[in-house]
């Protein structure tokens, strides 16, 4: 392993190189280690294990990179004495901040080997601001060492200890002889991270924890209940054809973070994006539908509502903004529904998608596709109006496309 200055290791001799290979804190992490599941617990077990097998260490960091759309990782600390692991997910612009490239972080993940820093004496070198810190704490040793994964990725395990003299160099060479077993244990648990990351930004939530769990064959599904919402926005065609790819998607995305946004903020599910449209739903009860109200189902309605309405906040502030510089304003429509669905994996087997099906979810498209023909930018079905508490205006009854009888087709009172 390459070190930095200040932490040359001496080789190890014959006997102490037999002693490492039986050390009981490596078996410790081939058992225990390699056996816990959650990356809190395993820093806390590792620290204690170390705290009280191989040395005084009174503040332990594990940084291990993922891949997720927000975050460039994820940072676990342990305190002694405090019982809570502190986690930190440092944004993706921190790797251009002088936080980040005055760390020993920087050097660390360009690959130059273990980093080592005496902050006891008065005059020690404190050229990462960390240790200024570490030093106010009373710590008199630092220490950073590279995990290296099997990917080429290093995720980073930095140690300080308060004790006069710092880490002794056995203790050190000790830690340095685990760092082969220990680096295989954290790319686990950030392969784990970047798993569920990936699958609950593609499908969410719930729907990322269902094919974690296994529900990954075509036809597995759930009956489930639930306020269906729909999304729309106006004139999306024109817009594509007027304006640059860049421009456009930067308009979507905008689009969507005022009315998809909500919807996930509000306790919702977005189960698609549809071009320039989202089909989303406000879960009430899983296997049977709720034909009574229910506390369940009168909280998913108020949960939509409150959405709904903090889109139409948000997307009027974005046209404010979008007036400023001489552009249109976006209109766009939301139909709600309720019913019955099939919430799971339809398709071919090489290629599913993890959505709702089912005639409630068609009638809430055709519900929204109402909303240009009525003048009203939000339309409410008649079955989410029974159960509806808020005061709701009635339109009459219409014919949506596709659908035999007619509907009564209702607007929230002040729209």
């Amino acid at each position: 392993m390459a070190m930095s200055r200040d932490m040359q290791l001496k080789p190890a001799a014959d006997a102490e190189t037999s002693r490492l290979a039986c050390d009981p804190f490596v078996d410790w992490l081939i058992g225990e280690g390699f056996a816990i599941t959650d990356a809190k617990t395993l820093v806390r077990a590792l620290a204690l294990q170390l705290l009280a097998a191989v040395a005084p260490i009174m503040r332990l960091r594990v940084t291990m990179r993922i891949l997720h759309p927000q975050f460039m990782g994820t940072s676990y600390t342990w305190r002694a004495g405090d019982e809570t692991i502190e986690e930190y997910r440092p944004p993706h612009a921190i790797l251009h901040s002088d936080r980040y490239l005055n760390s020993p972080y920087a050097p660390l993940f360009q690959g130059a080997g273990a980093i080592r820093r005496r902050i006891e004496d008065a005059n020690a070198v404190l050229d990462f601001p960390i240790l200024a810190e570490l030093r106010a704490e009373g710590a008199t040793d630092y220490v950073a060492l590279p995990l290296k994964f099997s990917t080429g990725k290093i995720a980073a395990l930095t140690l300080a200890t308060a004790r006069p003299g710092g880490f002794a160099a056995a203790e050190l060479r000790r830690i340095d002889a685990a760092l082969p077993v220990l680096a295989p244990i954290f790319e686990l648990h950030a392969t784990r991270e970047t798993a569920r990351a990936t699958l609950e930004t593609y499908l969410g939530p719930h729907r990322g924890d269902q094919v974690l769990e296994g529900r990954i064959r075509r036809g597995d599904g759930e009956e489930i209940h639930a306020v269906i919402w729909f999304c729309d926005l106006r004139g999306s065609t024109r817009l594509a054809a007027e304006m640059p790819r860049d421009e456009y998607i930067a308009m979507l995305n905008a689009f969507f973070e005022c009315t998809a946004g909500p919807m996930l903020e509000y306790g919702g599910e977005v189960l698609n994006f549809l071009g320039d449209g989202a089909l989303g739903i406000f879960p009430v009860s899983h296997g049977a539908a709720a034909d009574e109200r229910c506390p369940e189902e009168d909280a998913a309605c108020a949960r939509a509502l409150r959405a709904v309405r903090e889109a139409f906040v948000r997307v009027h502030h974005l046209n404010d903004e979008r007036a400023g510089r001489g552009l249109k304003p976006l209109r766009f429509g939301i139909g709600l529904h309720r019913g019955d669905v099939t919430y799971g994996n339809i398709g071919v087997p090489q290629r599913l998608d993890f959505t709702v099906i089912g005639s409630a979810a068609n009638e809430t498209a055709r519900i929204e596709a109402m909303c240009k023909r009525l003048e009203k930018p939000v339309l409410i079905s008649s079955e989410l109006a029974r159960v509806v508490r808020e005061p709701l205006r009635s339109l009459g009854f219409h014919v949506l496309p596709g659908v035999p009888e007619p509907h009564e087709i209702f607007t929230l009172a002040d729209f």
